[in-house]
């Protein structure tokens, strides 16, 4: 709770700021990209179960989309702040073979479990242009709004041929957080995450970037407890922008 009121004070002051010293007013634009995330952590296994692995190459891949403000902090645009507003499909996956102790006409079991964490994102981020380059760094709020679970098992056979099953949990709805504590989740719905990023945008208004979000809040809700199990968000996002042409 501490970080996510310290979080509220430095957006608080960024739009302040914002409203200071805005030299060229507001560009809106739109964004679309990749999301590729995990969970880590010490407590992580409480929230995957057995079986994880946080190694870069075992990230789920998901997307991402929104809207974004650019508000110039000096004359010539070097320096700007943007507010974004984004839906983040993030989350963990957790596949694993079977080679062994399988039936003579079975050559191998492939198993995979997914959670979909769906978030809303608000990244308030300082940045600077420098000739069409940009590096961005700033503080995060996500809300947590749903979660799904998907296990899928292909079972593959000597002679070629598979058979895949696959089974979807329903959707948790994790709103019942604002409306009513009994409803709520197992998950805090609240995360806060700083973000660092880079990119490229040309005199169009098209541009390409690559952040990184690591969440400080632990996504495993612990209000009746003294010890905060540790589980938290990582992402890094690969976006397609455009600005908005304002003339």
């Amino acid at each position: 709770m501490k970080k996510f009121l310290l979080l509220t004070a430095v957006a608080v002051a960024s739009a302040s700021l914002v409203q200071a010293q805005d030299a060229g007013g507001f560009r809106i634009g739109v964004k679309a990209g990749a999301t590729y995330s995990n969970v880590s952590g010490d407590d992580v296994s409480q929230f995957t179960g057995a079986g994880y692995s946080t190694s870069i190459g075992d990230y789920k891949l998901g997307y991402n989309a929104g809207v974004s403000l650019t508000i110039p902090l000096s004359s010539d645009g070097f320096f700007s702040v943007s507010p974004e507003l984004l839906y983040n499909r993030k989350g963990y996956e957790i596949k694993s073979d079977q080679k062994s102790g399988l039936p003579a006409n079975v050559s191998k079991i492939e198993s995979e479990q997914q959670r979909v964490l769906h978030y809303i994102d608000l990244p308030i981020l300082a940045k600077i242009n420098a000739g069409g380059l940009f590096f961005e760094l700033g503080p995060q709020v996500s809300y947590l709004f749903g979660s799904r679970v998907k296990n899928q098992t292909t079972t593959k056979y000597t002679d070629g041929t598979k058979d895949k099953v696959e089974d979807r949990s329903e959707f948790v709805d994790y709103l019942g957080g604002i409306r009513k504590e009994k409803y709520k989740g197992d998950l805090s719905n609240v995360d806060f995450s700083g973000v660092a990023g880079l990119g490229y945008m040309s005199q169009g208004g098209l541009s390409i970037g690559l952040r990184y979000a690591r969440g400080f809040n632990s996504l495993i809700d612990s209000k009746d407890t003294d010890n905060e199990p540790k589980a938290f968000n990582n992402a890094y996002t690969l976006q397609l922008g455009y600005l908005i042409p304002t003339k």
